[in-house]
């Protein structure tokens, strides 16, 4: 699946994160968020598999496009069956605002290699590969700091751990910060932040706090290729969503899911292309001729990491190719 369909995703990124750059700081995320969601759902239908988005921009009749459940792909013959979780552009009101960290992203993998996650919240605690098996989303915070410490070789106070900038995480921050670590506080983008956390020398340590199930699934397809680690639960805000998970077939409202149950599958690649500048990712840049990309692509088969760095060059005959 990876030598046929991963370049492929890298395109559908890379062309969904121009789309929506364009709208960059107009102050207008509907605009940004459909402009990201139509290119993706275009360019998906050009790929030779038989995919069924299992994380889309929510059910059919709210969602016209990349609604859960819908099929994409071209049939050519024998293709591919793969299920595929997308948020076209994670950070909707970063990109709308010009600020940092906005994304696109796709995840993919064989038939039920990504948890049918319902579109709730979801608690988290995500670390690196250095942390796995050292947290548990059930203890007490300052214990889990001082796990992550050691296993860092590091004091509680060089940590810096991301939180939702949410006033539902009031207690959680005041508890981070009686145990010695730092805080960087985010408006969105909680998926951009648990890849962080998972890579080196990047300056963040963990995150914690309360986001979307959608988002956490996403999360666990990339860290399944970095090693690294989330756990979550499901957390129910409205009567409706208990009903709504139990008519899904999720009877333990209070499971903990581990990385390998939000993302269990053999084959998984994940693809982020960067919208505006970010920790791990630039964000595209126009110039006369065309645009530049920065996109990461992960597979869990070949454990392959890749940066790739793309300039797409307009469609005219008086075209000069620069060198960057």
């Amino acid at each position: 699946m990876e030598r046929r369909l991963s370049l492929e995703f890298v395109s559908v990124v890379e062309k969904a994160a121009i789309a929506c750059a364009r709208t960059m700081g107009l102050g207008d995320r509907k605009e940004s968020d459909q402009a990201a969601v139509q290119t993706m759902r275009q360019e998906l239908g050009r790929i030779p598999m038989d995919g069924t988005i299992v994380i889309g921009e929510g059910e059919r009749d709210e969602a016209p496009m990349l609604f859960i459940g819908e099929k994409v792909g071209r049939s050519d013959g024998e293709v591919p069956m793969v299920d595929i979780a997308v948020d076209p552009l994670e950070g909707t009101n970063l990109c709308a605002t010009g600020a940092n960290n906005a994304i696109t992203v796709l995840a993919a993998s064989e038939q039920n290699g990504l948890l049918h996650a319902p579109d709730c919240y979801m608690e988290k605690i995500i670390v690196g590969p250095s942390s796995r098996g050292a947290v548990d989303i059930d203890a007490p915070v300052a214990d889990n700091l001082k796990a992550i410490a050691r296993r860092l070789d590091r004091g509680v106070d060089d940590l810096v751990v991301i939180v939702l900038d949410r006033p539902r995480h009031e207690d959680l921050v005041r508890q981070i910060r009686q145990a010695g670590a730092r805080i960087r506080l985010i408006g969105d983008g909680d998926l951009s932040a648990g890849i962080s956390a998972a890579v080196v020398g990047t300056g963040v340590h963990a995150v914690m706090g309360i986001g979307g199930a959608p988002e956490g699934v996403l999360t666990a397809a990339a860290l399944r290729c970095l090693n690294g680690e989330i756990q979550a639960r499901l957390v129910i805000a409205r009567p409706d969503q208990e009903k709504r998970l139990k008519d899904m077939g999720i009877s333990d409202l209070k499971r903990v899911y581990m990385t390998e149950d939000l993302a269990p599958g053999r084959n998984i690649i994940f693809a982020a292309c960067g919208v505006t500048e970010g920790t791990l990712l630039k964000g595209v840049r126009f110039f006369g001729d065309g645009a530049r990309t920065n996109t990461l692509v992960l597979t869990s088969d070949t454990r392959k990491v890749r940066f790739i760095d793309t300039v797409h060059l307009e469609r005219r005959p008086d075209l000069k190719v620069r060198f960057f």
